[in-house]
């Protein structure tokens, strides 16, 4: 079944967590990985690494990081929750959710397809509604007929999706999720900073992403501002300082009073009432 290249990235991603699973010092467990990546993620991930070299290990922590805050927001009886470009995420089947959550998967039908193919037999730990639609259009509608219900809190995850889209489709998302969200709702992404993408440092993953047809084409030196003209509380967060936490940042943390989020950010955010 063939996949558009951003969907590929998404097998490279599953290569990685399942990589990261098998570690004694592993951040997270995804047993479901290593068959979601395939043969196709593995290769991918052979060609990235040929491509880039030795890389931080920002996938990892990235996950660990929404791991958690999604488990604390279930734990706190947030019961809605959707995945934006969910792609190979295996959140629904490995997570200890709350009873009564309800998960809605968004991404392309293909993709959708393909990871029921891959999971056939394998029962998610939450009542997972998946939805098939382009997220460059109107995915809303897809969203209501699946049983999402505007009225009551929803907490969201964009991540790994940002850097793919052109600011105005960025824009469009961000606001699409907003008139979707009671409040009380939730907002987690992740952000490339936009001086990180001018860096000579990140050429060779830049390099690697245009020809695999997949270019990096937003970034952000001011994460929060994506959302709280819209009503919303943001929290960026760097994400170095959890992998240093965690012992797995290969450099020193950045001083507490250095935001550093020009090199990017994870980000939870709270719609006010």
């Amino acid at each position: 079944m063939m996949m558009n290249p951003v969907a590929t990235t998404g097998l490279l991603v599953a290569s990685m967590r399942a990589e990261e699973s098998l570690r004694p010092d592993r951040l997270f467990e995804d047993p479901y990985a290593a068959t979601l990546s395939g043969d196709a993620g593995r290769a991918a991930l052979a060609d990235y690494r040929a491509a880039v070299g030795p890389s931080i290990p920002i996938i990892e922590v990235r996950t660990r990081y929404f791991d958690e805050v999604l488990l604390r927001a279930s734990a706190e009886g947030v019961r809605q929750y959707v995945i934006l470009a969910a792609g190979m995420d295996a959140r629904a089947y490995r997570l200890p959710w709350a009873e009564g959550v309800r998960l809605f998967e968004v991404d392309q039908p293909e993709v959708i397809a393909r990871k029921e193919q891959l999971l056939q037999g394998v029962a998610p730990r939450c009542a997972r509604i998946p939805v098939a639609g382009n997220l460059a259009g109107d995915w809303s509608r897809g969203l209501a007929a699946g049983g999402h219900d505007v009225n009551v809190p929803t907490c969201w995850l964009v991540e790994g999706l940002l850097q793919y889209l052109a600011p105005e489709h960025v824009e469009g998302l961000f606001a699409r999720v907003d008139a979707l969200s009671a409040p009380g709702s939730r907002l987690l992404y992740d952000v490339v900073g936009r001086t990180l993408l001018a860096a000579p440092m990140l050429a060779p993953v830049l390099r690697y992403m245009d020809a695999l047809g997949a270019p990096w084409v937003f970034g952000t030196d001011h994460p929060a501002a994506l959302v709280e003209g819209r009503g919303w509380r943001a929290n960026p967060s760097d994400p170095g300082r959890h992998g240093s936490a965690w012992g797995r940042w290969p450099f020193p943390p950045a001083p507490a009073r250095a935001p550093a989020f020009p090199f990017g950010a994870l980000v939870e955010a709270v719609k006010e009432g």
